[in-house]
């Protein structure tokens, strides 16, 4: 079921007075965010492993969103690309399909949603550690980072490697350099980042706050190198961008020049990025204090919150946000799904997704319309 997410949440009061903790994945957001993603015509899926969902974020109305988390085991990187979506998880990629004839009559909640995605495909990789995902001229594409390579995924392996930095000599699940992030051109990737340039077991980890890089896949150039854990490259009208997490800054590349302009800076662990029209919707992570991962990062004394800060690319400023105030500590992805604002989403995780039956020229619930059903509680699914 859809859950409510609050512009202004009041504080939860118990049977004593105190202060109750807010409801799992309450979310606060800027007033003109409902908005702008209705007249945008878009909603948002956001990956966030640390809880094990995949949650849409759409616009109720003009004045709130409305929610819907998925489990899937560690989600990292999506790939969306007319109405197929992908979602790369702990040991497998789930490809599905947008079937606007099944979201009318879905039986659980009848008009409701204007599209559903519903599992088609499973590709079983194992535990490789895939990060970004993204559709490409020759198929799904990958950057697997146990294995430090770019990869093809389909049904003919768990993965096939296209490349791999020329630094790296020996393809294993070793996770040598960190690679992490991949930018397409015209189809075809061109840029990727990672966090060294490193050919030992886990050998970034000793330099990851200022040993980062980016290189240019066709030359085998590194373009960049001494960055702060630069994730999510995208190519946006001709210019490459970047995130810089570990200080929390979106920056542009001059690709001929090497050299790069600070556009913007944010207050937390920057990954994952897309952009509609003339806006960028930036993923941001609340980091854990205790952890020896990010403790000596320099954004990690200002990192506030998890959630996503929408900037208007011209003026480089900032025009909205969405913060989470309990249960998404750390996101990985986000996508922008165009031409609907009212998605539904179902995992592989209960048997419902196979009651679903989609062909070319129509679609069919196979539960009969008159038998009780409980609401789903997607905090539980």
């Amino acid at each position: 079921m859809d859950q409510p997410a609050n512009q202004n949440p009041q504080p939860n009061q118990s049977g004593t007075g105190q202060p109750q903790p807010p409801p799992p994945f309450s979310c606060t957001y800027s007033p003109n965010i409902p908005e702008l993603l209705q007249q945008m015509n878009v909603s948002l899926a956001i990956s966030t492993y640390q809880a094990g969902k995949v949650i849409l974020i759409s616009p109720k109305n003009r004045d709130e969103l409305v929610q819907l988390p998925r489990n899937f085991a560690k989600p990292m990187g999506i790939a969306v690309r007319g109405q197929k979506m992908a979602i790369a998880s702990l040991s497998e990629v789930v490809i599905l399909v947008n079937s606007p004839g099944l979201a009318k009559n879905y039986p659980r909640q009848p008009d409701t949603y204007d599209s559903f995605y519903t599992p088609r495909a499973t590709y079983f990789t194992g535990e490789v550690d895939i990060h970004d995902l993204e559709w490409g001229n020759k198929g799904l594409w990958a950057i697997n980072t146990s294995f430090s390579c770019l990869s093809i995924i389909n049904e003919d392996f768990s993965f096939t490697p296209k490349w791999q930095p020329p630094f790296i000599s020996k393809l294993a699940p070793e996770d040598r350099c960190h690679l992490n992030g991949v930018a397409f051109d015209n189809g075809d990737p061109r840029y990727v980042t990672a966090l060294g340039a490193t050919d030992t077991k886990g050998g970034w980890r000793e330099n990851k706050a200022t040993g980062g890089i980016l290189m240019d896949i066709q030359s085998n150039e590194i373009i960049l190198e001494g960055l702060s854990m630069p994730h999510s490259p995208r190519i946006y009208n001709d210019q490459l961008y970047l995130l810089l997490s570990g200080t929390g800054e979106i920056i542009r590349v001059n690709t001929k020049t090497h050299k790069y302009d600070i556009l913007k800076g944010l207050n937390g662990f920057a990954r994952g990025m897309d952009r509609y029209g003339d806006y960028l919707f930036i993923a941001l992570s609340k980091l854990r204090t205790t952890s020896k991962a990010f403790q000596d990062l320099p954004v990690s004394k200002k990192s506030s919150f998890a959630g996503i800060v929408v900037l208007y690319l011209p003026t480089a400023s900032t025009v909205g946000y969405i913060k989470y105030e309990s249960s998404v500590d750390e996101i990985f992805d986000v996508s922008v799904l165009q031409g609907t604002t009212r998605p539904g989403l179902l995992n592989t995780l209960k048997p419902e997704y196979k009651m679903g039956i989609a062909m070319p020229n129509a679609a069919f619930w196979t539960i009969p319309k008159d038998q009780p059903a409980n609401p789903l509680d997607e905090t539980k699914t």
